[in-house]
């Protein structure tokens, strides 16, 4: 009986040492409960006392995407090589930035899809779906992408493309709550990441080319109750303002602008300021894009292209900067918020930055809002300065093309887009993935609203840069060097197009991606390329460093997508969506993937007559053309160009365009909106099109 009971004890050791080592494993369920656990608001305001750690969007709350890690320096990068690669066999966009905290990675892919990876290991811990209706992508107007998540007291939070706020056990993967925070009676979606702040989870909102009301909202973190919401455009006075700010904002609108929606939905830019208490919101354009359509006769029309400081707890406006007052050019101003501070003449400034599509790059004093300095960063010609008096731009008399058709730089692309910038108190220069590119503006007088497709309100057809301004250059991107105290470029690095990913910068490096493939490391002084590898599509998302085990990784997560990535391309194929992740001295092989077969026109011949094929032409842009193009010599991007494809497809084409049967692809399903008349014109149209670009070959 005694020994019976010695080895029945000594089993529960060995059960409970077992329990124990469990317990302790990396990437063991409660392993990651214990470490995102912690993540809490003091974890998050002192990152840089944690520096191995991502643990938000830009890394901390002034969102400086900037990493003191200095294990990989200009010195040793050279040797930087694979440490591991993860396929996630997605076919769209990646945008997300990820997340690390003690390993665990956590990242946002194509439909909201959620990755918990082991980056011991590169290997998935789980995945949660949270089942987008795939309807859903016709809405969205640039991908059905997102940007990322936010970490928080053992939970992952997403936004989804259908507006939802899920709430994540970063231990499980399971959901814990979810909130709706949009109104499925209009065109909204998410796309952005969210954040945490004050213990609040902040979220707001796309759509605006679909005619959309903005706002922000906060939610509790913990149990997804709404603490607040801030209307970023008012509605119809009729009836009663949510907030103050709305009845101060309707004063600089006229019409019935709340029929088109309004725009202003706040889409991507947060940053806060934990010692002030206050939540920097960017804002973006207006809805329809032309103020003459939206506002007629005028008016500045708040709080459209704005910043916006709100207070955390309640939700009231400290104060707003317009950086595009009555914007008519999609100036959105959503585009990354820095905070940082800087020396600026002889006193020291707590600041925020940023270089909006509109641009001009501004500093402004973040506890008031006063306007710093606001210099153009690329070629402007919508306007010829900010007045510093005023803060307001001076503007070209025929920007707003009322009675012409204007070509106007930036683009409605921007400046700089999404594509995060970072800033180094190093070097005290600000990266911003930027371009150079114009777009051709008329007004579309015959305008009629429509909140399920594309309402800009313009005749708007991209213009390529040309030779004839000394200013322009050459290469549509430009990856700069921006001084902001000086108020001047230092260096760029020319790119061969202008959609590339988002920047990393480490003390005397920066790193970004191409949409070549190239993912790139640069000396932060010079911009000398010290180091390369070509990752085999492009890249658009942006990269982040982080420490495991004491050795330093850089991961970027690759993807080819978003708006320009809809329709083209500038790889020869486009592979699966993939997590890349270097180190000094690593060199496992480079993923291999199946090359594409050779694309090549459809011979099929037009059965219809040119009038009904004029008639496709007019139906193909209205339904098709925000996805798909059909130019020639260019096969179309993560949406196939409809005149590269196989014969089959056109055989199907009613079944796929009437009935769907590729919605669970994504391809929206128009029966009930297109005629078999409709639909046979557009096929038609497709067919003269590939005939076209066949002959012409």
């Amino acid at each position: 009986m005694k020994k019976v009971v010695l080895l029945f004890s000594a089993a529960v050791l060995v059960l409970g040492s077992i329990a124990f080592i469990t317990k302790s494993i990396p990437g063991s369920p409660s392993h990651i409960a214990k470490v995102v656990g912690a993540v809490q608001d003091q974890q998050i305001a002192s990152v840089d006392d944690n520096t191995g750690d991502w643990l938000t969007y830009g890394r901390n709350y002034g969102e400086e995407r900037f990493s003191p890690l200095g294990q990989i320096t200009k010195d040793n990068v050279s040797q930087l090589g694979l440490a591991w690669s993860l396929n996630l066999g997605t076919k769209r966009g990646i945008e997300g930035t990820p997340l690390v905290v003690d390993g665990i990675m956590f990242l946002s892919g194509p439909w909201s899809v959620v990755y918990a990876i082991d980056t011991r290991k590169g290997k998935i811990l789980w995945t949660y779906d949270p089942q987008v209706p795939k309807g859903f992508g016709e809405k969205a107007c640039c991908d059905v992408v997102s940007r990322g998540l936010a970490m928080y007291k053992g939970n992952i939070f997403v936004g989804t493309l259908d507006g939802r706020l899920v709430s994540i056990n970063a231990a499980t993967g399971k959901k814990k709550w979810e909130v709706l925070s949009v109104s499925h009676d209009r065109s909204y979606t998410i796309t952005g990441a969210p954040r945490v702040m004050d213990g609040k989870v902040i979220i707001g909102n796309s759509g605006a080319e679909y005619g959309v009301r903005g706002y922000v909202t906060a939610y509790d973190a913990m149990t997804g109750k709404k603490i607040w919401r801030f209307f970023t455009v008012p509605g119809n006075p009729a009836n009663g303002f949510e907030h103050p700010e709305m009845e101060t904002a309707a004063k600089t609108w006229n019409g019935e602008w709340w029929k088109y929606g309004g725009g202003g939905t706040a889409w991507d830019a947060f940053a806060y300021d934990p010692k002030l208490k206050l939540i920097y919101v960017g804002t973006g354009n207006g809805s329809p894009w032309n103020r003459e359509i939206r506002s007629p006769g005028g008016g500045d029309n708040l709080y459209l292209s704005s910043i916006l400081a709100i207070h955390a707890e309640t939700g009231k406006l400290k104060w707003h900067y317009q950086t595009t007052p009555g914007d008519s050019w999609d100036f959105t101003a959503v585009q990354q918020i820095i905070l940082t501070q800087l020396e600026i003449k002889g006193k020291k400034r707590e600041v925020l930055m940023q270089a909006p599509k509109n641009g001009f790059f501004y500093v402004l004093d973040r506890n008031t809002g006063e306007l710093l300095s606001a210099e153009p960063y690329v070629y402007v010609n919508w306007a010829s300065k900010v007045d510093m008096k005023t803060g307001r731009p001076v503007e070209n008399p025929k920007a707003r093309y009322i009675n012409s058709n204007e070509q106007i730089y930036p683009s409605v692309i921007g400046g700089h887009n999404w594509q995060a910038m970072a800033y180094n108190p190093k070097t005290n220069l600000v990266y911003i993935p930027a371009r150079e590119q114009s777009w051709n503006f008329g007004n579309q007088k015959d305008f009629v609203y429509d909140k399920d497709y594309w309402s800009v309100g313009t005749h708007n057809n991209p213009a390529n840069p040309t030779n004839k301004d000394s200013y322009v250059a050459k290469s549509l991107g430009k990856l700069i060097a921006w001084d902001p105290v000086q108020n001047k470029e230092i260096w760029h690095k020319a790119e061969k197009t202008g959609w590339n990913s988002g920047v990393l910068t480490t003390s005397d490096l920066v790193f970004q991606g191409t949409a070549e493939g190239d993912f790139n490391a640069l000396d932060a002084r010079t911009g000398k390329v010290l180091w390369t590898k070509n990752l085999g599509t492009g890249i658009v998302a942006p990269p982040i460093t982080y420490l495991v085990d004491g050795v330093q990784y850089v991961t970027i997560a690759v993807g080819w997508g978003g708006v320009m990535g809809l329709s083209s391309r500038s790889t020869e194929q486009i592979n699966p969506g993939t997590v890349y992740t270097f180190a000094i001295g690593k060199n496992v092989a480079m993923p291999v993937y199946d090359k594409e077969p050779k694309k090549e026109y459809l011979t099929l011949p037009v059965e219809i007559s040119d009038e009904q094929v004029a008639k496709g032409s007019g139906l193909f842009g209205k339904y098709c053309s925000p996805c798909h193009n059909l130019n020639a010599g260019n096969p179309g991007g993560t949406i196939p160009n409809l005149t590269y494809s196989h014969p089959d497809i056109m055989g199907a084409f009613h079944q796929i365009v009437r009935d769907g049967i590729f919605l669970p692809k994504g391809m929206p399903k128009f029966g009930g909106r297109l005629s078999d008349t409709d639909i046979s014109n557009i096929k038609g149209y497709i067919l003269a099109t590939a005939k076209k670009n066949r002959e012409n070959k």
